[in-house]
């Protein structure tokens, strides 16, 4: 082959390459997730096909229903329940029957530091009352929305779900051949290959076993103690504080903390402390107990690099976000490891 020829071929495969992701592109998340239920549940996935030999079939399959009854029966569950909530709750803001600004006035009388620190910093209270109230009708209200919207478009979504496993059967099945095709595809070099889609892995497994894991936890938690103390839409406040706990150093204290407060002023002391206890106790614990058991220490990227990718994945990725951005980040340092590694090799000094 000339080097007219293979310069035009490589062109044309960028092209069609290029094309054939942008055809792919309404069904992103699809396959993103397929991907990530492959590498989840291959290691359950390689103990069916011990148990029975030759079968992939059967071993793949049967690994699917366990990832369905595991992960997604309770998560359309929950999210039934979640938009069920809020429309409940924005139906009683709407109402007035839940008044924002009382609550807000009720902490104010109870905590009179509160005021004097806004008033430090230039906050008029009215205004953040009024603002508040505002947001927290808003916020409801786009649940509501979307509960009415999750219901018209609930083909649409069901269709999403049917092609996402799927295409998780086939990830099971064929993923190891799959990935032997791609090393032997990408002009990288074997040992680089194999180093990336190793750190890939290693990354989506860490982020889903770690992050994941321990934000349900602490959203359960959070949801049940606020369903024990009698606190209002607590699914839905348990389903926050799950999603506020993907997000490092933010956590499920950014809900319980002013609930507390709040219960405080309310005069329900008692309540308060256990929440404050329970909170700090018991929620704020988990991540120290359950992330290293989950989550090697060696796979753990610096808290900042976390944080940054996190939030800009949530921003450019949505909820699929808190595991695509640390994956990215991943993958940004382990190229310039390898390129540092290979590539920049010192020169003589002048």
């Amino acid at each position: 082959m000339t080097k007219l020829e293979q310069g035009s071929f490589l062109a044309l495969l960028v092209l069609v390459t290029a094309m054939f992701f942008y055809l792919l592109k309404p069904f992103f998340a699809a396959v993103f997730w397929a991907c990530v239920i492959g590498l989840l549940f291959y290691p359950l996935q390689q103990r069916f096909l011990q148990l029975w030999k030759n079968r992939s079939n059967l071993a793949a399959l049967s690994t699917l229903m366990v990832c369905i009854t595991i992960g997604v029966i309770p998560t359309l569950f929950v999210l039934a329940s979640f938009f069920q909530e809020g429309a409940a709750l924005y139906q009683r803001l709407e109402s007035g029957e839940i008044n924002i600004e009382q609550r807000i006035e009720q902490v104010r009388q109870a905590f009179p530091a509160i005021q004097l620190l806004m008033e430090r910093f230039n906050i008029d209270l009215n205004t953040f009352k009024s603002q508040l109230s505002s947001a927290a009708i808003t916020a409801s209200q786009f649940i509501a929305q979307n509960a009415v919207q999750f219901g018209q478009d609930a083909v649409q979504w069901i269709v999403s779900l049917g092609l996402m496993l799927y295409l998780a059967f086939f990830m099971l099945r064929d993923g190891s051949d799959l990935v032997a095709q791609l090393t032997r595809a990408l002009p990288l070099g074997d040992e680089r290959e194999r180093l990336l889609f190793s750190k890939f892995a290693e990354v989506t497994r860490a982020t889903i076993k770690g992050n994941l894991v321990v934000a349900v936890v602490q959203g359960s938690l959070g949801g049940i103690i606020f369903w024990i103390l009698g606190i209002p839409a607590a699914l839905l406040w348990g389903v926050v504080m799950t999603v506020l706990s993907l997000i490092p150093m933010v956590g499920a204290g950014l809900i319980w903390g002013p609930v507390a407060i709040y219960l405080f002023a309310a005069g329900s002391w008692i309540q308060s402390l256990i929440l404050i206890g329970f909170g700090a106790g018991v929620i704020g614990l988990v991540d120290n107990f359950l992330r290293p058991l989950l989550v090697g220490r060696d796979t753990k990227l610096p808290d900042y690099l976390v944080l940054l990718s996190t939030l800009g994945g949530f921003v450019l990725f949505n909820i699929n976000g808190f595991v695509i951005g640390p994956l990215l980040a991943a993958l940004f340092v382990a190229f310039w490891e390898i390129f540092i590694r290979d590539f920049n090799t010192p020169g003589e000094t002048s």
